[in-house]
């Protein structure tokens, strides 16, 4: 999210260190509930879905993989699954073209569909930058890995200052609760340092169509 040279891929943008805790403990839950590590597998936990499939002896739907992304403002990327490293951040692709996925799949039972990408990179603006264009009421559309699209329909955009959203995380990022899409870019003042810039972009739609 920096457009610097200098940064590294592990961008602290989308969970800051200060959320660190609140987004591992996130983690920890969805391997509890999956057996496993690999998010693209990972079924959640929670919901009344949830509850009758497990009485059942079955699983949550856990979605279908992410490919690719497509914002209304014409924006593209391609979806790379990745994880929350030790220290807490989320590990973004150093391309432009590409975004990181993390949480349930698209159309999952329940729990988030996180996608974050950078504002810049080396100089050259990123395709989440569209995010602080985007409005209310517009269609973020998802193709999964076998083709077939899914609409999310934008529901709230706000700009959440980094030492405010410790606070929101577990609401944010939660595989518990309804699905939804939730992306995430940097943005506001630069400040520079391991900071980068001093506000997120956080913007959280509910599924409309699917295949």
């Amino acid at each position: 999210m920096q457009g610097i040279q200098n940064r590294t891929a592990r961008i602290r943008g989308v969970l800051i260190a200060a959320a660190a805790v609140v987004v591992v403990a996130i983690v920890a839950a969805v391997l509890i509930f999956s057996g496993q590590d690999d998010s693209a597998a990972a079924p959640q936990a929670g919901g009344t879905l949830a509850s009758s499939q497990q009485q059942q002896g079955e699983r949550p739907d856990p979605g279908r993989p992410p490919g690719t992304v497509a914002l209304p403002t014409g924006g593209t990327a391609k979806l790379v699954p990745e994880q929350v490293g030790d220290d807490g951040a989320l590990v973004i692709p150093q391309s432009l073209g590409e975004a990181a996925w993390w949480g349930s799949g698209v159309g999952a039972a329940q729990g988030v569909t996180l996608l974050s990408g950078h504002v810049n990179w080396k100089g050259k603006t990123g395709p989440f930058m569209q995010l602080w264009q985007v409005k209310q009421g517009q269609t973020v559309t998802v193709t999964d890995r076998a083709g077939a699209h899914w609409g999310y329909r934008i529901d709230e955009v706000r700009t959440v200052h980094k030492s405010a959203l410790a606070t929101e995380s577990a609401k944010l990022f939660s595989p518990e609760g309804p699905h939804r899409l939730v992306l995430v870019t940097c943005g506001g003042d630069y400040v520079g340092g391991t900071e980068g810039y001093d506000d997120n972009r956080v913007v959280t739609a509910s599924l409309v169509s699917h295949p």
